[in-house]
């Protein structure tokens, strides 16, 4: 999980480790030679007037010298400055696009990494790749948790004033969607629930197949029509069978053409018009990187969504995707897909997933 960016972050450390010892030399060069000069300056003091004296020393850079020995050799601190940041800073966000990570949120965290390190002091022996990587990873943490949403505690405060909730699942074809349901069914009965499966994608006979193979699996109710029947009138059917039996939830799949993208917005549309769905589901696979993140806008921007659902985690080796795609949604990313096992679904956790980034 995540090895490209790992490996990535390390070759990323190891540069500012050889930059920062190169100015390190370069730095006490530098005040060997000021130290240098102000003893010539003392020698030379005899010769000169002492109306001279006033004015030449004046023009010596005592104060700076005095400034950079009470940071250096007293305090033992460097103060970093832009410039510094300006020389590494580009590298790393050069890592964080080619791992997939949106241009937008490359530029925020590049921009809140200069907020937050121009002008601080760095003790001697204190390694600036080290300070530049945690600041990472508390700006990564503030962006993954900034449309936090616990999606345990919504189930069980909607349940107490509606029956059945009805959720319906979106996203393209072959990313996990079916697989996600029937993930996302288990999860709810191993909490006591009853569920309802809704075989709401009818334009492939294969969707309502392999949703109809998982609810015999789990022993549940499959509400079906024929291929090419209308969608919303299957889910509103599924939503009628609930009512009539007492179930708490109904789960729908949906179609997800792209190759007909107005047809399928329109399909969707009508879906949420007719069965008025109480929370919307985008689906996505976490390796597809930005398709995925320009699907889920496009998603939310045509019928809006209240959370995802990335699958495939465990075989994603950069991780742009699961950084950037509740940032630019600005919705939740509620659950990770990390295997074929109808457990292997992980609630969203922001130090799990940057464990997994920056952990060995």
């Amino acid at each position: 999980m995540f090895k490209f960016l790992k490996e990535k972050l390390k070759s990323f450390r190891k540069k500012v480790e050889e930059i920062e010892k190169k100015e390190e030399v370069k730095h006490i060069e530098e005040l060997k030679e000021e130290k240098k000069e102000v003893k010539e300056v003392k020698l030379e003091e005899p010769k000169i007037k002492k109306e001279e004296k006033v004015d030449s020393l004046e023009k010596k850079p005592k104060i700076g010298f005095k400034e950079k020995v009470s940071a250096l050799i007293l305090k033992r601190e460097v103060i970093i400055d832009e410039g510094k940041l300006d020389e590494i800073l580009p590298e790393l966000e050069m890592i964080l696009l080619e791992s997939d990570v949106a241009f937008e949120v490359v530029e925020e965290i590049s921009s809140l990494l200069k907020e937050r390190l121009v002008g601080r002091r760095k003790k001697i022996g204190e390694k600036l790749a080290d300070i530049v990587i945690e600041e990472l990873k508390i700006i990564l943490k503030d962006i993954l948790d900034r449309n936090k949403f616990d999606f345990d505690e919504y189930i069980n405060n909607v349940i107490k004033n509606k029956k059945p909730v009805n959720i319906i699942f979106v996203g393209v074809n072959g990313t996990g969607k079916t697989t996600t349901i029937a993930k996302l069914a288990k999860r709810l009965m191993d909490r006591g629930y009853s569920v309802v499966l809704a075989a709401g994608d009818t334009f492939r006979a294969g969707a309502i197949e392999q949703l109809e193979e998982h609810a015999n699996r789990l022993g549940v109710k499959l509400i079906k029509h024929k291929p090419g029947a209308d969608p919303a009138a299957v889910i509103y059917d599924a939503l009628m069978h609930a009512e009539s039996k007492g179930i708490d939830f109904v789960l729908s799949d949906t179609a997800g053409r792209m190759h007909t993208k107005k047809n399928l917005i329109d399909q969707l549309e009508k879906i949420k018009r007719v069965t008025e769905p109480d929370f919307t589901i985008f689906v996505d696979e976490s390796i597809a990187g930005n398709d995925a993140v320009e699907r889920a806008r496009m998603f939310n921007d045509a019928v809006g969504i209240d959370g995802t659902i990335l699958t495939k985690l465990d075989a994603d080796p950069k991780g742009g995707t699961a950084i950037s795609i509740s940032y630019v949604t600005n919705k939740p990313i509620l659950f990770f897909g990390v295997g074929q096992g109808y457990d292997d679904l992980v609630k969203f956790d922001s130090d799990w997933l940057l464990d997994r980034i920056f952990g060995q």
